[in-house]
């Protein structure tokens, strides 16, 4: 009997240490992140940093040769047009009274005057292309009630409407400083008369601001003898802003006028809006900070928020940019961690009854965070989230959780 017990004994102890054994070299599950593949809004963008600048800037020069006496105002001083006193030319007898110094007077007269014919072509054309945009607005408007008319169609034609506006004001910005650059010629050929009897010494030019703004940098501050045409002030008007945004010419070819943008990290709480208005047609060579040479595509901006919801950005700040180049509001997508290659295809692993199925998938337009889907996936199905080497087809997964960590 004592044999026997001791038997089945040996057995049993036999049977453990062969069950512990297969226990701790069974294959476990590898643990793993998973996701779900389902249909959300996708944008695709081009994303760079830029910065803003004044859009129209003046720079005002001396219409005459004389003294100039100092100028007293500070870069961010307010001006007022037609009224603002920018500086005092005192100009010299003989130099007023030289034939060739009236010679130059009358030539910049009709350089000013074709300069204006030039700026009211441009305020009539942007005038009707502001005018074209709203019909079309309107027109919207009412389809849109109906529900004749897409949505997007609608925000399309209200952001190609609010460019146009900002077109407008820089005609119509445009047509007054040609209108003042006539009016210091004229100004200046009448004190270059010999009729002008006034006494050499005691004569003035007062040279008053051309627009409303403020001073963005003084020159010539001393006083000094001056040339016709040495520059003394730029001014603008620093809530008129644009952004410059230089990106790659392989991500430029795909930016369109018109094209919707936001403008992030620029010190404010939310995003700011903005619509591509020009596509520079030339590229420039740009040494990146790797030492690489890029070819560079400046991409101007419009800003459409107001100046109350952005009081804080000024002149030459950074901002991040972000440039709509493709977007839809209901796409299969995946996260582009869950993609790899497989030789010249994408795959992913699909979890299927906690198992890792390869499959293979096509893909259409993606961006940093997440990629279309045209063919290979189904909405709802697990994907597994950045697949380690220990994940294959076939092998048996888990998904980690709070207590694997």
């Amino acid at each position: 009997m004592s044999g026997l017990l001791r038997a089945v004994t040996y057995t049993v102890l036999i049977a453990a240490v062969a069950g512990g054994l297969a226990w701790s070299f069974w294959p476990k599950p590898v643990l793993v992140e998973v996701t779900e593949v389902a249909r959300a809004p996708l944008r695709v963008t081009a994303d760079e940093d830029g910065k803003t600048r004044i859009r129209e800037r003046y720079v005002v020069a001396a219409p005459l040769a004389g003294r100039l006496r100092r100028i007293e105002l500070d870069p961010g001083d307010p001006v007022t047009a037609g009224t603002t006193l920018l500086a005092i030319i005192e100009p010299q007898e003989p130099e007023l009274l030289d034939p060739r110094a009236r010679a130059q007077a009358e030539a910049r007269i009709k350089a000013a005057e074709a300069a204006l014919s030039r700026v009211e072509s441009a305020v009539e054309r942007a005038s009707a292309e502001l005018a074209f945009a709203g019909s079309v607005v309107a027109r919207l408007r009412e389809l849109a009630t109906s529900k004749a008319a897409a949505v997007e169609r609608l925000e399309e034609a209200e952001m190609l409407q609010r460019a146009r506006s900002q077109d407008h004001r820089s005609a119509l910005f445009a047509r007054d400083i040609a209108r003042f650059e006539l009016e210091l010629a004229r100004a200046a050929l009448l004190s270059s008369s010999p009729a002008d009897s006034t006494p050499a010494g005691t004569a003035s030019f007062p040279i008053t601001a051309p627009i409303s703004g403020q001073v963005l940098r003084v020159l010539q501050r001393s006083t000094t003898m001056v040339r016709a045409g040495t520059e003394l002030l730029e001014i603008g008007d620093a809530t008129d802003l644009e952004v410059e945004v230089d990106l790659l010419s392989s991500d430029a070819v795909a930016v369109r006028p018109g094209a919707k943008a936001e403008l992030e990290q620029w010190g404010g709480d939310k995003p700011l809006e903005a619509v591509v208005r020009l596509v520079e047609p030339s590229a420039f060579t740009k040494v990146s900070a790797l030492g690489v040479e890029e070819q560079r595509v400046n991409v101007i901006l419009d800003l459409l928020a107001t100046p109350q919801q952005r009081p804080s950005l000024k002149d030459g700040f950074r901002v991040e940019a972000r440039i709509v180049l493709w977007e839809e509001n209901d796409v299969l997508q995946t996260p582009t961690g869950t993609l790899f290659r497989r030789g010249d295809d994408w795959a992913v692993f699909v979890v299927a009854d906690e198992v890792a199925r390869l499959r293979t998938v096509q893909i259409g337009r993606r961006n940093s965070l997440a990629a279309q889907i045209l063919d290979g996936l189904q909405p709802g199905e697990q994907v597994i989230l950045h697949p380690s080497d220990q994940v294959r087809d076939g092998v048996s997964v888990r998904q980690r959780n709070i207590a694997d960590l």
